[in-house]
């Protein structure tokens, strides 16, 4: 006897939360992609939810090395995002160590104030402003993440008689969600921070898209940039640590700075050392007559000429203040280079390897031999010989180089 088949099991649909702040972030609200466009969608997610506000600003604290973190304003009838990065050094400064941020970073609870009538307490400073622009009513809210840190989320109203006390429940209910949602874009914030700070944006940026593991990478041409500090060894044992500190970082503002100014890459300060380098992007092999390629050395040409000029700046301030001139090599080579992966399987470094590699820190050692602060094999200076800099270009010989075979002709400028 055949059974009747049972009715399918359906429940019927339901909204995820009566909140529509706590359900548009569970939704909408989840699928954002950046802290900007998250921002301005809560605020006309609030303006929906009947929470009746002109201004929101939210402050996240990321882990960065220069910024304390990011906030972002977002004003009714704009869905532009004003985004400031505050340096760490603001936390000593008399704005922030007056205003509610202080008193929220330090565990204090909600804070809130009346802007207008009998019961207005004008306390902080930016509250003047906001009164100034018609707001009546303020709102400063902790944004508690999961590792203990505290961001903010502040709102203001311009309405009479400032925010009703629904309003601030359906805020408050669906803090715990915007925490959550901006705690997810901080990490990514300083996810990609450190990768700068550490491996370079153009390396972290390969680490993000997951070239994680050993061996993963690719064959790419590109100028190579090695630099050295001379002398460093009897500046280490005779200076202080912190003065010695101090002159390897000046260095290296220098040098990376030029680096970075023309858009080349910082993989690696090795000792008193840096290793860079400027990709030719799809490029393979020399080639003296390519745009692409006389760009590309172009432009590291320009960044060791202005690293020298810095540096020749730093010994002038050197030299008024009695102390020794700083001594320096760069040296520019051009080559295919395997950029990617190495080392053990649980510590790996994102570098470049490879043969031009090793004849760019053989270059650069004879700096010090030929007393130049800048040299270059031909295959570099052919394609700066036609360029603004090709005049003062000029050979000085053959040279064998340690571990290379044969001699190689290295170039100065004059």
């Amino acid at each position: 006897m055949d059974l009747p088949a049972a009715p399918p099991l359906t429940c019927p649909p339901r909204p995820i939360s009566p909140n529509p702040v706590v359900a548009w972030a569970l939704t909408e609200g989840w699928e954002i992609a950046t802290p900007e466009a998250l921002t301005a969608g809560l605020g006309n997610c609030l303006i929906a939810a009947g929470i009746r506000l002109f201004r929101l600003r939210v402050l996240i604290r990321t882990l960065h090395p220069q910024y304390l973190g990011a906030s972002y304003l977002w004003q009714r009838g704009s869905d532009a995002i004003e985004t400031l990065l505050p340096q760490h050094s603001i936390v000593q400064e008399e704005r922030f160590i007056k205003s509610p941020y202080a008193a929220l970073f330090e565990g204090a609870g909600a804070i809130r104030r009346r802007l207008e009538g009998p019961a207005a307490a004008l306390d902080y400073p930016v509250l003047l402003d906001l009164k100034e622009q018609g707001g009546t009513d303020y709102v400063a809210m902790p944004l508690r993440f999961s590792d203990g840190r505290i961001s903010a989320l502040t709102v203001a109203s311009d309405q009479p008689g400032g925010f009703g006390s629904a309003e601030l429940e359906r805020l408050d209910e669906a803090l715990p969600m915007l925490a959550h949602l901006y705690e997810l874009h901080t990490l990514r914030l300083s996810a990609t921070a450190i990768l700068d700070t550490y491996l370079g944006p153009q390396t972290g940026e390969q680490v993000l898209k997951g070239l994680i593991r050993r061996g993963d990478g690719e064959e790419i041409h590109a100028v190579i940039w090695f630099c050295d500090l001379r002398g460093s060894t009897a500046l280490a044992e005779t200076l202080p640590r912190r003065d010695y500190l101090a002159i390897l970082n000046a260095f290296f503002d220098a040098m990376a700075g030029a680096i970075v100014e023309q858009q080349g890459e910082v993989l690696s300060f090795i000792g008193d050392g840096a290793l860079a380098i400027f990709p030719v992007a799809g490029a393979r092999g020399p080639c003296e007559d390519c745009p692409q390629h006389q760009a590309v050395a172009a432009r590291a040409l320009e960044a060791a000429l202005d690293a020298i000029g810095r540096i020749d700046a730093l010994n002038m301030e050197r030299a008024a203040a009695g102390l020794p001139s700083l001594g320096f090599g760069i040296a520019l080579h051009l080559g295919d280079v395997m950029y990617g992966n190495i080392g053990t399987s649980k510590r790996l470094a994102f570098t470049v390897i490879g043969s031009a590699t090793n004849e760019a820190a053989r270059i650069e050692g004879l700096c010090r031999t030929l007393g130049r602060p800048l040299l270059f094999a031909a295959a570099f200076a052919g394609l700066v010989r036609t360029g603004a800099a090709g005049d003062r270009l000029i050979s000085l010989g053959r040279h064998a180089l340690r571990g290379i075979s044969q001699p190689m002709e290295i170039f100065t400028l004059t």
